[in-house]
């Protein structure tokens, strides 16, 4: 090779691996934004106290998302945040017992289990575990608010984020298969109930089965399938290899990954009603946060391409960038619901921002992956 070809060729070789490199969000704009808003609502909370009880749903997901910050950053000081939490509820659920609602926080428990090794941090979840694997659930699914259907069964696709991880996170912690095993039984139960396999989407429950957006589309919430798609990845997460349904897992993880990417807004986000983004113009950050989440999690897994999935995640966390107030609130959260809803920038939520952190988590992750 002469001279001019090989300085020509060595010109490209730099220019495209800068531009690789370039094109990767800077990791240190990750981590200080995601510090921004995680510091926000731990300030928020100890200045004004909590807006839903510690047990609640909300501060589930919010602790989920928080506690994956913590360990990544090894921040003792909001993991002992979170202990103090688990021993202001003396490490129980909410209110009704069966309610996969009120005992989301059991997810954050068995994390702090696996760090801590106290076994006082477990042990009402695993009473709980145990008497939710002796119950019969044969009862049909089909949506019976009045009749307290709720309190029994996972009927509605926000409770696959709630109920089924901690189970999920007390099999690892354990190490009792029995709690993986009542897990998959009953994610499948819900999952052939409430999955549109032509959609390759979630209905929030069975009353929306019929119901049709203004543009004659089905109804799809976005964050309802933003809570099933991490659901999945955190599943996965505590599943062994040779888990004989593990394989049925990824395969609607990577179903709803290609649908989710192709419903993507040309703002980066995803609205409140995937099917009819018209009628919801604003963007909406904590379906878009889950979002950003599972699919960075599928490329840092291996399940998901990263040449096809990266731009979106890029768009999404630009978009969710936007989404920052100036002291770290984040906005455009849609209030707690049971179906597409309008938002705006000053909307902000616990849960919300547990999603956030769970996706800055695992995009701070990919950065440094892809970076080496």
């Amino acid at each position: 090779m002469n001279k001019k070809l090989t300085g020509f060729f060595l010109v490209f070789v730099v220019t495209v691996s800068a531009g690789y490199c370039q094109a990767l969000i800077p990791a240190n704009d990750i981590f200080n934004l995601v510090k921004k808003v995680s510091d926000w609502q731990v300030r928020l909370i100890e200045e004004n106290g909590w807006k839903y009880p510690t047990t609640d749903w909300t501060n589930g997901a919010y602790f989920a998302g928080e506690v994956e910050w913590a360990k990544m950053t090894k921040n003792e000081n909001h993991l002992n945040f979170l202990k103090s939490v688990g021993e202001k509820n003396k490490w129980k659920g909410g209110p009704e017992k069966f309610f996969a609602d009120d005992y989301c926080v059991g997810q954050t428990y068995a994390e702090l289990f696996m760090l801590y090794k106290d076994s006082v941090m477990i042990k009402p979840m695993i009473e709980l575990a145990d008497s939710i694997i002796l119950k019969p659930h044969t009862e049909p699914l089909t949506w019976n608010f009045e009749g307290g259907l709720h309190n029994r069964e996972w009927a509605w696709c926000d409770a696959m984020f709630m109920g089924p991880p901690t189970l999920a996170y007390l099999y690892k912690a354990t190490g009792q298969k029995k709690y993986l095993d009542i897990m998959n039984k009953l994610w499948w139960r819900t999952s052939d109930f409430l999955y549109d396999s032509t959609e390759h989407l979630y209905y929030r429950d069975s009353r929306y089965f019929e119901k049709r957006e203004k543009n004659g589309a089905k109804v799809f919430w976005s964050r309802g399938n933003g809570w099933v798609i991490a659901a999945i990845t955190r599943i996965l997460d505590q599943m062994p290899a040779q888990y004989p349904d593990r394989r049925r897992y990824i395969s609607i993880f990577k179903a709803m990954a290609k649908r989710i990417a192709a419903l993507q807004q040309t703002d980066g986000t995803w609205h409140a009603s995937l099917l009819d983004p018209i009628s919801y113009p604003v963007k909406e950050s904590s379906g878009t946060a889950f979002y950003t989440y599972a699919l960075a999690w599928g490329i840092n897994h291996g399940y998901l391409p990263y040449k096809e999935y990266y731009p979106v995640i890029k768009k999404s966390w630009e978009a969710l960038a936007a989404c920052v107030h100036e002291d770290g609130k984040l906005g455009f959260v849609q209030v707690p619901g049971a179906s597409p809803d309008h938002v705006g920038y000053e909307d902000s939520e616990v849960y919300g921002v547990g999603a956030f952190l769970l996706a800055g988590t695992e995009l701070y992750k990919l950065t440094h992956l892809k970076s080496r």
